[in-house]
């Protein structure tokens, strides 16, 4: 879900709580995001899909009832229908998008976000766009913080990095100069969307490729009072805000790292040193799981989040002792207040129930906090 990139009427606040509640809803009901297989087509208004195991691709279109159609790919995603226009002075009609982190309960698997950001040693991402000219839009790489470490809604204060803008829109706000960030000069607009901080970065010429940090633009949101050290960085998304037509807008390559504590832009971090038993009792048509995740390294696992897959046919339908992000397919355990942390040496344990049809089987592999662990 996005909100509006210029302030709104105060009569459309409520209006807006409302969308953004159905929509956290929608997110509750439709659970676990599945995997794409070659090119899968969305044409559902929130659907998502996941590619390469690691982001997820959602179409997104909230701000027209015309039709809007987006392929993943194995590398990304294109807009394929793009029916219906809005008004270039106000909000746009949609943003198809690709992310790492969580948005609306649906977090992408194996995710190390939300992460603290006094703990992120960096953030290294790459984006490739395609662009088209008959159409009014941006290109758009959001990064979401927040004082807390929340996945279901909207954040305190949304970084936009526009990489291209085509037509007569612009930022949320009001430009209050221009700034170098990651050895580049941005125009900086400053503004509030009735929902949330937005401090936009303007390209002053077309971007079609670029790799850089994450963590360079978070410090510009710190330095300016619209974050904390102490805040989390919830989600880096990068899509496009068409207002008019969009079909052929592409991201064609997208990566993201999440490097806590010592990592560098070609390590996503120190390794967590970790080892999964996955103990069962199996009747006709159900199961129950004990999880226990231990931490073999010599550093505590802080905000943990283990990912893996159930295999086709498994429902989850109970769970105790950890937090789950969807109940089929692509799950992410995470620990809950009393465990949220695996201490060096220690362990943590959580289980679930569920339905399976056909032949019972585990996960092939899990992973706590984007490091693979050994299995017991």
């Amino acid at each position: 879900m996005r909100t509006s990139r210029h302030p709104l009427p105060t009569w459309t606040h409520a209006l807006l709580g409302a969308l953004l509640a159905s929509l956290a809803t929608l997110a509750a009901l439709l659970g676990s995001t599945p995997a794409a297989h070659a090119d899968t087509s969305i044409c559902e208004p929130f659907g998502t899909t996941t590619i390469q195991g690691r982001y997820v691709v959602r179409n997104n279109r909230w701000g027209t009832s015309q039709t809007q159609c987006i392929t993943a790919t194995d590398s990304g995603f294109r807009i394929t229908q793009a029916d219906g226009s809005v008004p270039t002075n106000g909000a746009p009609k949609s943003y198809p998008s690709l992310y790492n982190g969580c948005h609306y309960t649906n977090c992408s698997p194996g995710t190390r976000l939300p992460a603290q950001l006094s703990a992120i040693s960096s953030a290294p991402t790459g984006i490739s766009y395609s662009y088209v000219s008959d159409a009014a839009y941006d290109a758009a790489y959001d990064i979401w913080l927040d004082p807390t470490p929340r996945t279901d809604g909207v954040n305190r204060t949304e970084i936009m990095v526009w990489f291209n803008k085509v037509g007569s829109i612009q930022p949320v706000g009001s430009q209050v100069g221009t700034a170098p960030v990651a050895g580049r000069q941005w125009q900086v607009w400053s503004g509030n969307n009735g929902s949330n901080d937005v401090l936009s970065f303007v390209a002053p010429s077309a971007i079609a490729s670029w790799n850089f940090d994450v963590m360079d633009f978070v410090r510009q949101a710190v330095s300016r009072g619209l974050a904390q050290n102490n805040w989390y960085l919830t989600s880096v998304q990068a899509g496009f805000e068409p207002w008019q037509n969009g079909t052929g807008l592409a991201v064609t390559s997208f990566s993201s790292t999440i490097n806590i504590g010592g990592g560098d832009s070609g390590n996503p971090g120190t390794p967590t040193a970790c080892t999964v038993s996955y103990a069962t009792n199996v009747w006709q048509g159900g199961f129950t799981t004990d999880v226990t995740v231990t931490n073999t390294g010599s550093s505590p696992v802080n905000d943990w989040k283990l990912g893996f897959t159930l295999p086709a046919g498994q429902q989850i339908t109970g769970t105790w002792n950890a937090n789950l992000t969807g109940l089929s397919g692509t799950v992410t355990a995470s620990g809950v207040a009393y465990n949220a942390q695996i201490p060096a040496g220690g362990k943590v344990s959580f289980g679930f129930q569920g339905t399976y049809g056909g032949i019972f089987a585990k996960p092939a592999a899990f992973s706590l906090n984007g490091s693979a662990c050994g299995t017991a």
